[in-house]
């Protein structure tokens, strides 16, 4: 290669910059993400840190231009005196040197650790407007660019054809580059136009106008709608009414009215509960209400429905999902007939959240809101009709709605919510005509206001529902789904709360005002990425986060708010809105498995196809000095194995692969599975350029590099705090450099290796490789195939120093209502994994899960590590040695589990040599013995099993107990039992 690495082919401070990108999770104010809803969005904090050290090149490397290397050295001199204040910890003691011999900085590899650090502070959301860091950024992206052969004056481009929420293109902006962003999705395109064109444009001009005629349209929207959301008599002003949907029970000769409720609680924040009792009156065949305050626990009862079936309060007849999914199909999915049950207000004056039955008044102005909102309907003129009647589909497992009767993206709204949005957008396009700006401005400001109402709808549709430990309303867009939602919460547009349209107002503000301090304006098309707009070799950094394969349906979820924008300001944008919803057809996601009646060839294969045709466009568009970047997060095998075969037929070589924690542990897809904390970061090159011109490697000289390429690597990976299927995903970069190096790899005899086939020699190196990690200073074959099975099972499911703060992401929510209605079967315990990935696991390991039913059970696509308490009966060679399950304390992740008394008989038993436990054969198989031991409380039989029979002097029985408790969750049983195993060696002699 004729060309100096970048920073990023080289280190990268990803732990900190891990952090930075977690805490970016909890901002909102001032957030891009408050402008608009977008799916899987790239944090800030990465993309910034990502695009500097991709843009700048390694000083430290012979090629580096001498007039970067100088300009580096004087900006971080200045860096040094200026922003002490502004600095890490990390960086205070380095900074503090510098300051007192500058000449430090004559050593390029201290150059290079100095830009890394700057990096590191400048991913700092504080950090991100500072006039300082933007000008040294800015003044660095520069330099390198000239320096790197660019012309004098011009910036380097960045080109991301899967543009999404905006993240990279806008940081590219940021730190001084030109951006050019493209996405195939209108309403993507939409929201990158405003934050790459308008915002840059207008600036806050812009976000004067937005707050002006916003509040414009609040006071004509509620005068209008003022008949239809009363206030109280006695000046209290509601904020959300609470509904539930309804079914006739079907028990014999009942008949009653159930209202379908996930839970009675309404607040449970502090020393502050309320709660409602159900009344039951089977004469009238329907139940009333009442509020309690002040209530414990024990004084709650269970809602009326659980996994979907709805037990009757009346008669206690359970009517199945079946029957609950009929009954609210025919009424299109029962949102227009619910029963309101509660009316949440505020009163002048008064702190907190007030709670009151309905009254008529409160019936007889929703009665009137659909009075009129059919009147309207009658009226309304036009090419589209008032209130969306486009086609909602069914997706299994993402759109569960529609199987209760939701058919239409308009049935998701209540009447009275239909008539409040209506109004709201016939106000933005009377705004429009007012404004009588010029040169588009009014464009702009009206583009704002429709963002604006996209976010009242996410916050004003029959999917919201009421969070008591708020307390709350919750939107509807928690995560990638439409679910069923049973009793749903409906705000109060001018409340002055959650769901007020002020509120959805300053979230549109708040973005625009942030992003104010960017002047470059970027380039935002409408665009395949497989037939990209941009001529060859003209982008200087090609970066990108694709589709994660089957991850998320970006175009089918982008249709709740594409309805909308066509009615709101699809005028403004004709090339984005010219058919009823978002076309589908060239999108380039695997959804043959969500929807295989509409998707059925966009399967696998599909997707490497189209895949490998945008990333050789990618290839087509970069300039020959420049570097290509994808980020890719996807927790499956086959996800990861198509994105990488995509990339490798397409041509590009890896250079580096860094994994960035973005996301939270505690979110619900990463529970009990190996999902990834981080982000990927691949980085790579074109092949052609970089390679002496071999074509053909040898199958033996790749295997023989592999294991010392990630025996290196591993250590370094572990040194930041990056473990598990991070780590494992994390070595891809490093390993498929040695492959992708050449246009084929043969074995001896002629035979080309497949991608896959490497594939699974990679993931036995690293499953080796963390063997040595996890049994340091013991030779891990010494263990049975059990254990190290265990312990790499174990290590794949952590996240180390590198993994989650332990706070909820906002996108994500607790247990859902469409996981009730789905009829799933109860949560097991253990430790899950994707079945493909165990299998390369054991497979590395020289294990055999088959040969394993104790230990694996294997079902489906997913594979389950059996925790140790259903062990019990095979380790002890009695089945009826029952195990008993006891609730845990609140706010506990994972039940406690205990044994019911054990059988004397059994207790007899346990001696080294015994038949009847003859079944402990393994370690594994005896350390679990002793951790149930424990757990049951049977010291005696614990002391015969450790002294008597002597497996207490069994070394290795210890290494596997202690690296047990390095391994284990620390919220499960299984760590607290092999710790208390652990504190009883020396109080046994052993």
């Amino acid at each position: 290669m004729t060309y100096p690495k970048r920073l990023i082919e080289v280190d990268l401070p990803i732990k900190r910059i891990s952090a930075h990108a977690r805490r970016e999770k909890s901002i909102r104010h001032g957030h891009i993400s408050t402008l608009h809803i977008w799916w899987a969005r790239r944090p800030l904090a990465a993309c910034r840190a990502v695009l500097c050290a991709a843009l700048w090149p390694d000083p430290a490397d012979q090629l580096c231009p001498e007039k970067f290397v100088t300009a580096a050295r004087e900006r971080m001199l200045t860096w040094a005196k200026l922003n002490a204040s502004l600095s890490s910890p990390e960086s205070l003691q380095r900074l503090f040197k510098i300051h007192k011999s500058p000449e430090l900085l004559d050593n390029p590899e201290e150059l290079r650790v100095t830009l890394l650090d700057f990096i590191a502070d400048f991913a700092n959301w504080d950090n991100s407007t500072n006039a300082v860091y933007l000008e040294t950024a800015r003044f660095l992206t520069q330099t390198a660019h000239e320096a790197l052969g660019g012309e004098p004056g011009t910036r380097p481009l960045v080109v991301d054809p899967f543009a999404g929420g905006g993240s990279i293109p806008l940081e590219a902006l940021r730190v001084g580059a030109d951006a050019f962003a493209s996405d195939l999705n209108p309403v993507a395109v939409l929201l990158n136009k405003v934050v790459l064109e308008y915002i840059p444009k207008y600036g806050k001009k812009l976000a004067e106008e937005v707050r002006k005629w916003g509040m414009w349209i609040k006071e004509q929207a509620e005068k209008e709608l003022a008949e239809f959301y009363p206030k109280d008599p006695d000046g209290a002003t509601p904020i959300a009414y609470l509904w539930a949907r309804t079914i006739n029970c079907e028990g014999p000769g009942c008949g009653a009215e159930v209202p379908l409720m996930r839970s009675l609680w309404l607040a449970k924040k502090g020393s502050r509960s309320v709660a409602l009792r159900i009344v039951p009156k089977p004469n009238n065949k329907r139940v009333d209400f009442e509020i309690m305050e002040n209530v414990g626990a024990r004084d709650v009862r269970d809602g009326t429905v659980k996994r979907g079936s709805a037990t009757c309060p009346c008669c206690g007849y359970t009517t199945p999902v079946t029957s609950v999914r009929a009954q609210l199909k025919v009424r299109k999915g029962g949102a227009a007939d619910a029963r309101m049950f509660c009316v949440v207000t505020t009163r002048p004056g008064v702190q907190g959240r007030f709670y009151r039955l309905p009254t008529d008044r409160d019936l007889e102005a929703v009665r009137k809101a659909a009075v009129e909102l059919e009147k309207r309907k009658r009226e309304h003129k036009g090419e589209l009709s008032l209130v969306p009647d486009e086609i909602l589909p069914v997706m299994s497992g993402v759109f569960n709605a529609p199987i209760y009767g939701h058919n239409t993206w308009g049935s998701l709204f209540s009447q009275r919510q239909l008539l409040t949005l209506t109004i709201i957008m016939n106000y933005i396009s009377e705004s429009g005509r007012k404004t009588n700006q010029i040169d588009g401005f009014s464009q702009a400001i009206e583009t704002c206001l429709a963002l604006a109402l996209d976010r009242q709808t996410d916050h004003s549709n029959s999917g919201c529902t009421w969070n008591p430990s708020g307390p709350k309303l919750q939107h509807l867009f928690t995560r990638q789904a439409l679910p069923m939602v049973w009793d749903y919460a409906e705000s109060q547009p001018f409340g002055d709360s959650v769901g007020d349209w002020m509120h959805a107002i300053e979230c549109v503000l708040i973005a625009l005002e942030n992003a104010s301090y960017i002047s470059n304006v970027g380039i935002i098309v409408q665009s395949n990425a497989t037939q990209h707009p941009m001529p060859d070799n003209i982008s200087n950094l090609w970066f990108t986060d694709p589709p994660y394969y089957n991850a998320v349906p970006y175009a089918d979820l982008s249709d709740f708010f594409y309805v909308w924008l066509k009615r709101s300001i699809g005028k403004y944008y004709p090339d984005l809105f010219t058919s009823s919803l978002v076309d589908k057809t060239n999108e380039i996601c695997e959804m043959s498995g969500w929807d295989p009646d509409r998707y059925f060839h966009k399967n696998s294969t599909w997707f490497e196809k189209q895949m490998s045709v945008a990333m050789n466009e990618g290839k087509r568009v970069l300039h020959k000095s420049g570097l290509g970047m994808v980020v890719f997060a996807h927790k499956s095998t086959t996800g990861w194995e198509a994105q990488l075969k995509a990339m490798v037929d397409a041509g590009w070589i890896m250079t580096g692969s860094w994994p960035i924690d973005t996301e939270m542990g505690t979110r619900l897809r990463a529970m009990d599975s190996a999902a990834l904390a981080s982000s990927v970061h691949l980085v790579c090159r074109p092949r052609k350029g970089m390679t002496s011109g071999e074509e053909v490697g040898d199958w033996r000289d790749v295997l023989s590099e592999l294991p010392k390429r990630i025996h290196t690597w591993m250590p370094r990976l572990a040194a930041e705090g990056v473990v598990g299927a991070d780590a494992i995903f994390a070595c891809l970069g490093p390993a498929l450099e040695i492959f992708s190096r050449y246009e084929r790899v043969e074995k001896a005899n002629g035979d080309v290796v497949t991608l896959r086939e490497y594939l699974e020699q990679v993931w036995a190196a690293v499953s080796r490789e963390a063997l040595t990690m996890i049994f340091t200073g013991a030779d891990a074959s010494g263990f049975e195939e059990d254990a190290r099975l265990t312990a790499m099972w174990l290590w794949t499911l952590s996240t180390g120093g590198n993994g989650s703060t332990g706070s909820r992401d906002e996108d994500e929510t607790d247990e859902s209502d469409e996981e009730e209605s789905t009829g799933k079967g109860k949560k097991l315990s253990g430790f899950s994994l994707e079945y493909d990935a165990a299998r390369k696991i054991a497979q590395g390991l020289g294990a055999h899960m088959d040969r394993m039913p104790f230990l694996v059970e294997i079902k489906g696509e997913s594979a389950r590590l059996l925790p140790v308490s259903e062990r019990a009966s095979y380790l002890f060679g009695k089945e009826q040695l029952a195990v008993q399950k006891k609730k845990a304390p609140q706010n506990k992740a994972v039940q406690l589990t205990f044994f019911d008394d054990m059988n004397e008989e059994i207790e007899k038993d346990i001696a080294l040599g015994d038949s009847k436990v003859s079944a402990a054969k393994t370690t594994l198989d005896r350390v679990h013995q002793a951790m149930l031991l424990f757990a049951h409380g049977r010291g005696e039989a614990l002391k015969r099993l450790l002294v008597e029979g002597g497996v207490g002097n069994d070394a290795h029985f210890w290494r596997l107990a202690q690296s047990l408790s390095a391994l284990y969750p620390h919220s499960t049983e299984e760590k607290r039992w092999v710790d208390g195993l652990l504190a009883r060696k020396k109080g046994l002699g052993l």
